[in-house]
């Protein structure tokens, strides 16, 4: 039972009403120090009246997450635990658009607004809000383009200080332990370097490199799977990106290491992409950003860059919780993924064979992404302030809430991430077993 006196109260009955629910699973503290909710559950504060007013103008998934962004509410201590018990509370966490208040209800938040002081006018969103959202068609190339700079150009130094000397922004493939475990606590932003230099060698034995092959990376990131496959299998490697801080360090990696002259970085969409065919295709973490009306072609693209026998390895985020259409009013669309799409296994499964490709295996990664989101947050919080000169408050906040709710996403399988190893039928045959990159 919610129990409290005050502004915290009032707060209490509010929150209630934006997720749905009759009770909150939390703690909260009001600017005034007053508290209300359940003893011993995670806290949340409400740091300033314009928290309740970003609710009042926004009530759901929007408001709250910049009231979030902007500090005006706070979730100290455990920001998984806190996190677990907002996404648990009524509608919250459904896929598809967020649960519209009544006219009753936002009748009573508007009240409750009065009451505390907090009736005013909209407040400016945070200034780490995406803008591309209505500049142009969807998925044009130039929306894209924006779309992809808002996400990764945020600073190359930002994203080591989270990823790690790896740099590697996708999903690691971490050891089982010897009693059956998985790593926890320290251990997994010790072992992150490790596991992540574990999915790259699976991506490369899986696509079969051998020495003197071309590749393609379809959206290289920070160059990490070009280096892997040029220094330990002997290939060539060209790695495309929408990102020029990408590019720029991607570039820099492979002069520090001697691979100027095996590794191409290119800023460039993967559909202007001419110079095929290519021996073998990796796309990682990219086809998020694609869309579900444009994966057909995507697929048909990378089809006619492969030559025949050639292997594709597509690793991406699946959307496991059923068809649903993606509310661009909530938080990952406005902060982390403009115009970004999850669609399921079984959709990216037949887009592939639709293009013409054989399907040679399929491995689900979900736990080792939750593992991977836990190791980032790790080492972004022991190294908060410095993440905060780097960018600003509202970007690490971002990432902070970003990354901390996928993992609790891929843990309740809301969400998960899979590899699905293709070939382009003719020249080589198919392996007869996957022995060949267990």
């Amino acid at each position: 039972m919610t129990t409290g006196t005050g502004n915290a109260a009032r707060l209490a009955k509010a929150l209630a009403i934006v997720l749905g629910t009759g009770e909150i699973p939390l703690r909260l503290r009001a600017w005034d120090g007053s508290e209300a909710g359940p003893e011993g559950a995670p806290v949340l504060e409400f740091r300033s009246r314009r928290a309740l007013r970003r609710m009042l103008w926004s009530p759901g998934q929007l408001g709250l997450s910049r009231a979030y962004v902007s500090g005006d509410i706070d979730a100290p201590g455990d920001v998984f635990a806190a996190f677990t018990a907002l996404s648990s509370a009524g509608k919250f966490a459904e896929p598809g658009p967020f649960r519209p208040v009544t006219v009753g209800e936002l009748w009573t938040l508007l009240r409750t607004a009065v009451r505390l002081g907090a009736l005013g006018p909209n407040p400016a969103p945070p200034p780490e809000e995406a803008r591309v959202a209505r500049k142009g068609r969807l998925h044009s190339r130039r929306r894209d383009s924006a779309a992809i700079s808002h996400h990764y150009d945020v600073g190359n130094d930002f994203y080591a200080l989270v990823l790690g000397p790896s740099m590697v922004y996708s999903c690691a493939v971490w050891p089982e332990e010897e009693d059956g475990r998985v790593p926890a606590g320290d251990r997994l932003a010790e072992g992150l370097d490790a596991a992540q230099e574990a999915k790259l060698d699976l991506v490369c034995r899986k696509l079969g490199l051998r020495p003197g092959m071309r590749v393609l990376d379809v959206g290289c990131g920070w160059g990490s799977l070009a280096l892997h496959a040029a220094e330990r299998y002997g290939v060539t490697v060209v790695g495309v990106t929408l990102s020029q801080e990408q590019a720029i360090l991607a570039r820099k990696r492979a002069a520090d290491s001697g691979l100027t002259e095996r590794i191409d970085i290119r800023v460039q969409d993967y559909r202007d992409v001419q110079d095929g065919p290519f021996d073998a295709i990796s796309s990682i973490g990219m086809s998020e950003h694609v869309g579900r009306a444009e994966m057909p072609r995507y697929a048909a693209t990378l089809f006619s860059l492969l030559r025949p026998g050639g292997r594709l390895l597509n690793h991406a985020i699946s959307w496991n919780a059923g068809p649903t259409d993606p509310d661009p009013h909530s938080f990952i669309p406005r902060y982390v993924f403009p115009d970004g799409e999850m669609i399921s296994l079984g959709e990216m499964s037949t887009a592939l064979e639709s293009a013409g490709f054989e399907i040679l295996d399929a491995e689900a990664l979900r736990r080792h992404y939750a593992l991977t989101l836990r190791a980032w947050v790790s080492r972004l919080e022991e190294q908060w302030d410095q993440a905060v000169k780097l960018t600003s408050r509202g970007r690490a906040r971002v990432w902070r809430v970003y990354m901390a709710s996928s993992a609790l996403g891929f843990e309740n399988g809301l969400t998960g991430v899979n590899q699905v190893l293709v070939q382009r039928p003719g020249g080589d045959p198919p392996p007869l077993r996957r022995t060949q990159w267990l």
